[in-house]
């Protein structure tokens, strides 16, 4: 009986590490500004920091930008300086193009199902892209890559025990329906990740 060896996993070239990580930002950029448009919620500190600029007059891409800082220290000790480095421009990109979306487009009535069904699906495969080119959406999306790493829990599932809590301390602030829609999204989210992002299985 022949044995197959498994495949080799070829590093990324710098430039397919570049457009993954802007494609990454774009997508799950767009899907953070649909939720924020019909007043939803996401899951991680994405969702932490939709529900402080709802409380302030803040812009979501700073406050997501700057609660990320401390993250940081836990990506260098653990993950290493490559990983930090390519998240924190995942962060940056992700703030920006959060605030751009809304100057080319004009949202003035949209399905809050569909626009929360959307999000989740973008915002998990901007993380899947993000995950699969040594980088993350900073915060929970650290931790969850470093337990997939180091104890090989898979990172959907860590992200999702993170999304509920998150989800939870919204009930204070958002619609209960808008609230239901928003965890559909983040269920759909985490099935991305769960589904698509297993130790072993993606190779590249």
């Amino acid at each position: 009986m022949t044995v197959v060896d498994p495949p080799i996993a070829e590093k990324h070239a710098v430039w397919e590490d570049a457009l993954a990580l802007v494609t990454g930002a774009f997508v799950m950029s767009f899907g953070l500004f649909l939720l924020s448009e019909i007043g939803g919620v996401s899951g991680g500190l994405a969702g932490v920091a939709i529900l402080i600029s709802y409380w302030t007059t803040l812009s979501f891409g700073v406050i997501y930008f700057v609660i990320n800082l401390p993250f940081y220290w836990l990506s260098v000790r653990r993950m290493g300086w490559p990983f930090t480095i390519k998240t924190i421009i995942a962060v940056a990109l992700v703030s920006i193009l959060t605030e751009v979306h809304g100057l080319y487009i004009d949202i003035s009535s949209i399905n809050p199902l569909y626009a929360s069904i959307f999000a989740g699906l973008a915002i998990g495969i901007g993380l899947l892209m993000f995950f699969r080119h040594g980088a993350s959406g900073g915060g929970f999306g650290i931790l969850a890559a470093f337990l997939q790493e180091t104890k090989g829990i898979r990172a959907g599932y860590v992200q999702g025990a993170l999304d509920l809590c998150v989800v939870l301390a919204s009930l204070t602030i958002v619609p209960l329906d808008i609230l239901l829609y928003s965890i559909v999204g983040a269920l759909l989210l985490n099935g991305v990740l769960a589904i698509n992002h297993r130790p072993g299985r993606y190779f590249g």
